[in-house]
């Protein structure tokens, strides 16, 4: 408060402001109006959160607020900013907050608009609920962002999936929702390909291996692989990355009926592998490895697929870091740093080799889920690991696609994480000319 004007500093002090993380104080002037506002930061040395500015747009009266003395990314701050306006409001009117920012002098206010605008798009579908929420609505939205950017997007649905995507037919066969899978491509044919493919379960009961009640509180959020990969599409198309991007979305409901498979069914996937089912609740490894088959067989540079896939990766990260698996060292390494630098971070995983051999199946080619209780995360990422060959790297990426409780920027509820990761990777390697681009 060194550099205060010595009446604002006392109002300060009397006020019992500290400099410390999350403090504010509202200034007035000599008319008695708002005059400026002070914004406790991390102390020199400190770690940051580069999200923190996110507190101020609940926490302000309405006006126009402009940012002075702020360490750190201003592009983050001004992000953080909008995202913290986020409400779902579909089933009940929810004001937001009414205090503006004047976007920082040298940060992009567009590209602050279209992440925000993706990530609310996103949010907006994990925290619809399976009511409203289907195979047929996640096929809604994806027609409309493809109309949007000039896109093409086709679906096979219903029995139309039992001889190209066996195992996207088995999982949806229960519920009177076709199952489907959705499939838009965009950009030059002749630029570099990266595919996206995002876990589409609208709801999980577990199947005939039914899960507790209290597991599916939340199982309306199954389908934010689904969610993430649309919201890094449109920022990539919004964008207009020199890419031919391809985003894969298997959709389904998990449901119970006397159509529904059954543990000990053995399946036979896309790619010809055969499945036995060990467990009916581990469907969404299912559904990906279809999608994952066609995705491999245009050999694209990038595939990436986003799922919440396994209780396991929580257990080991928590809610706020998604497993990062991938046999690329480099890509890991630069998926990490980038998750760091725009605050959507991951966390590397081993792909474990020797542990593959918990998927052996005495009647198939591989069981569905592991035959201990051991690294569940990473038995689910070798099982997916089968269905890609041709792919240049691949990336899979275990997430929560859940705020368990707000924080600067992230309010509570639906979240799809590491959308801005994908993206801001995708812009650094891809915006530059092609001779820069680092290979993977």
């Amino acid at each position: 408060m060194a550099n205060l004007p010595p009446v604002a500093a006392a109002f300060a002090q009397a006020s019992g402001f500290e400099a410390k993380p999350g403090r504010i104080v509202l200034l007035p002037g000599p008319d008695g109006t708002l005059a400026a506002v002070l914004f406790g930061i991390e102390p020199e040395g400190g770690r940051a959160d580069p999200f923190a500015v996110g507190r101020l747009p609940e926490a302000l009266p309405e006006g126009t607020y402009r940012l002075e003395g702020l360490p750190g990314d201003a592009a983050l701050a001004a992000l953080a900013w909008r995202l913290a306006g986020y409400r779902f409001g579909r089933y009940r009117e929810r004001p937001v907050p009414r205090a503006r920012l004047a976007v920082p002098a040298g940060v992009d206010a567009e590209e602050v608009d279209r992440i925000a605008d993706a990530v609310a798009a996103g949010r907006d579908l994990v925290n619809t609920p399976a009511n409203d929420l289907g195979p047929a609505e996640i096929e809604a939205a994806s027609r409309a962002l493809a109309a949007r950017f000039g896109a093409a997007c086709t679906v096979v649905a219903g029995d139309d999936l039992e001889t190209g995507f066996p195992l996207i037919a088995a999982v949806g066969r229960a519920s009177p929702r076709a199952p489907r899978l959705i499939d838009l491509t965009w950009g030059d044919p002749q630029a570099p390909r990266v595919t996206l493919v995002g876990k589409g379960v609208v709801f999980d009961t577990g199947g005939l291996d039914l899960k507790p009640p209290a597991a599916m509180l939340l199982m309306k959020k199954d389908m934010a692989g689904a969610a993430v990969a649309l919201a890094a599409a449109e920022m990539v198309m919004g964008a207009g990355l020199p890419l031919r991007l391809r985003v894969l979305i298997p959709t389904v409901e998990n449901a119970v009926a006397g159509e529904a498979f059954r543990p000990g069914d053995v399946l036979r996937s896309r790619r010809g592998l055969t499945v036995e089912i060990g467990n009916t609740d581990a469907e969404g490894r299912l559904i990906l490895a279809d999608a994952l088959s066609l995705a491999d067989e245009e050999a694209p540079e990038l595939v990436f697929d986003f799922a919440t896939l396994t209780g396991a990766a929580r257990t080991a990260l928590g809610p706020d870091l998604p497993a990062l698996f991938t046999e690329d060292d480099a890509l890991a390494a630069e998926l990490s740093a980038t998750g760091l630098s725009v605050h959507d971070p991951v966390w590397r995983m081993p792909l474990w080799a020797p542990y593959g051999a918990l998927l052996d199946s005495k009647v198939a080619d591989l069981n569905n889920v592991s035959s201990g209780p051991f690294a569940g995360a990473v038995t689910a990422a070798l099982f997916l690991r089968r269905f890609v060959s041709k792919a240049a790297a691949h990336v899979h990426l275990d997430l929560y696609g859940w705020n368990p409780g707000t924080k600067p920027g992230r309010p509570e509820g639906g979240e799809v994480q590491t959308a801005r990761l994908v993206y801001a990777l995708l812009k650094a390697r891809y915006a530059a000319p092609k001779e820069d681009r680092s290979a993977s």
